[in-house]
């Protein structure tokens, strides 16, 4: 992390440890499990020159990974087999964790911080590369992709 992310001042961003955000207001949240998650962060990394927007990631369990969206523009949109999403609406509530830019956020890490109180990962570039993502891992291991 540069100097300049850590001077990045975003109230949604806990000071210490982590903290659970409700999606919907500053965020929709994208969850990936596993290798998948992390091969589409691995890809958007790529594809956006190393600023893909916050992404969190889970260093243990099923390894969780989380892109952060704008809110609102995950409720429409055709997701892939194997995405969860995170957002808000009537009768619908969810939470993301978030950990802090600095210090112990164990069992969470950040992928790739934020680089600006503004700057989320762009929910088309996010679906179509985990729709590649995903429809491929399917067919390696014999499924269906529908």
């Amino acid at each position: 992390m540069d100097t300049q992310t850590r001077e990045v001042n975003i109230d949604w961003i806990p000071a210490s440890g982590f903290q659970l955000r409700k999606a919907g207001v500053q965020f929709d949240a994208v969850r990936i499990e596993g290798s998948a998650g992390r091969r589409v962060a691995e890809m958007l990394e790529e594809m956006t020159g190393g600023d893909p927007g916050p992404i969190v990631a889970e260093v243990k369990g099923v390894r969780a990974v989380y892109f952060l969206v704008r809110a609102g523009s995950t409720g429409y949109r055709a997701w892939p087999r194997g995405v969860t999403v995170l957002n808000s609406g009537p009768n619908r509530v969810s939470y993301v964790p978030v950990p802090a830019l600095t210090g112990g956020t164990w069992p969470l890490t950040w992928w790739c911080p934020p680089s600006s109180a503004g700057r989320r990962v762009h929910s088309g570039l996010l679906a179509g590369v985990a729709d590649a993502v995903l429809v491929a891992e399917s067919a390696e291991s014999g499924g269906s992709p529908e």
